[in-house]
This record gives C-alpha cells, structure tokens and sequence, in this order.
C-alpha cells in the first residue's frame, strides 16, 4: 500500500456511512451482503482505529450519515440507488440511520446529514475544511463504491489530496471493493491500509 503524508498542511478523517443499516447484522441491508462484507473487513474496528489515532493527535473527525426523511419522494427517484433508499430505510432519527455504537461521535466532532451520495453534495463540509485550513482529507467507511467512491471523486475534484483506507472501507461484497479501490480510484485517490494510515495520522 502507498503510504500518505499527513503533515502541513491539515489533515482531517472522513468517516462515511457507518451506519446500522449499512454495516450492522440487523440492518436493513444485511441481506446484500453488506453485513458480512463489513465482517470481512473487519472495518468497524478499523475505523475506530483511524478515529482514535487522529483524535490523539488534534486531527479533526467528521462524520456523514445519509438519511431518508419520511415525506414520499424526497430521496428522488431519477437513480436506482435512490429509489433503494426509500422508503424504509435510513429514516432520519431511526436505528437503521444511527452511527453504530462503536463509532459514536463525541461531543463536539461535526455529524454531516445529506440526502445524496457524495458528501460534498449536501453539507458544508468543503468550507468547514477551508476554514481549517485542511487539504489533505483521509477517507473510511461505507460503501466503497457508492457513497464513499463519490465522495473521493467530489474531493478530488474540490482540490483536496486524498487518501482511501482500503481495510476501512467495506461495500456489498469483494467484488464491489475490489472493482472501487483497484481500477478508477488509483488515479484520483492515495490507496492506503489502516496500519498505514493510523501510523501517519499519529506521526
């Protein structure tokens, strides 16, 4: 794996979609596959890796859920993934739509809703990470290849050098991950492991 530079200037950790319904055995999607994915993975743990390391080191932690609302119709239907949010799922203030327990954000750290894929398409994550002055953005959670591969992109794009934690990143199965962090993203994003990653973050 490629090491990452998380010296000057900033760095922040991204953690994306570690929700009960994405990750958790009795989430609304266990049955894809994910559940058991996230298992392989070994991801929560990993995550929390990540998390611990950066915030021993003053590096900010921000945190995304996406949440449905009740009201019919507001996750759009113009694509098949928003159509598969609703309308059961991920329903703001729910279980399903909860940090799990073992990530649950301290008080203080930034907890980003949105409605879209990509983080930077619904929140104000890209000024708050201007304002502190970050630009290197290190990136975890689920699913790699939807709400996470978006949000790389996004940042990317946004000017942000990024990194994805490959063993802290967890989809539908081994093919969705192999095909998200092996292919397209390698020429966006820094693909790294957490052992990697937590190294820098705490250097």
């Amino acid at each position: 794996m490629t090491p990452l530079n998380p010296s000057s200037p900033a760095t922040a950790i991204l953690v994306i979609d570690m929700q009960n319904d994405t990750v958790h055995a009795d989430g609304a999607y266990a049955g894809t596959g994910a559940a058991d994915h996230a298992v392989a993975q070994n991801v929560v743990a990993h995550v929390a890796t990540l998390v611990e390391a950066a915030r021993s080191n003053g590096i900010p932690v921000f945190f995304s859920r996406i949440v449905v609302y009740p009201q019919p119709g507001l996750s759009g239907g113009n694509a098949p993934i928003f159509r598969m949010l609703a309308p059961d799922t991920f329903t703001i203030g729910s279980w399903g739509a909860q940090i799990v327990d073992e990530l649950t954000p301290l008080a203080g750290e930034t907890v980003l809703d949105r409605t879209r894929m990509s983080v930077f398409n619904g929140t104000g994550i890209d000024i708050m990470l201007r304002n502190l002055g970050v630009q290197n953005l290190v990136v975890v959670g689920a699913w790699t290849n939807m709400a996470v591969e978006h949000t790389v992109r996004d940042a990317a794009d946004h000017g942000y050098t990024v990194s994805i934690v490959s063993d802290a990143t967890s989809s539908l199965g081994a093919e969705w991950q192999h095909a998200a962090v092996s292919f397209a993203l390698t020429n966006i994003a820094t693909v790294t492991d957490t052992s990697t990653a937590a190294a820098a973050l705490l250097a």
